[in-house]
């Protein structure tokens, strides 16, 4: 039965299959152009623009921890609520 599945798939030709462009909408495509450019965005520069974002993660919870050390082991009486 796999052999009957593989042959079926093998003569499907994919060459010239167009991405949603072809079923967008006319009144949406400017949407859809947006959504292609931020896609084009993500597999260019993927690995990098996620590794600055954790690295600018790691930067704030590390800046947000030691204010908080600060405040609870320094300034008790610096914050008055």
């Amino acid at each position: 039965m796999s052999s009957t599945k593989d042959s079926t798939e093998d003569q499907i030709d994919t060459s010239e299959v167009g991405g949603l462009e072809e079923i967008v909408p006319e009144p949406l495509m400017p949407v859809w152009k947006r959504i292609e450019l931020i896609q084009q965005f993500r597999e260019t520069h993927g690995d990098t623009y996620v590794t600055v974002f954790e690295v600018l993660t790691a930067i704030v919870l590390a800046l947000g921890y030691l204010w908080w050390a600060y405040i609870y082991f320094i300034g008790d009486n610096v914050v008055t609520i």
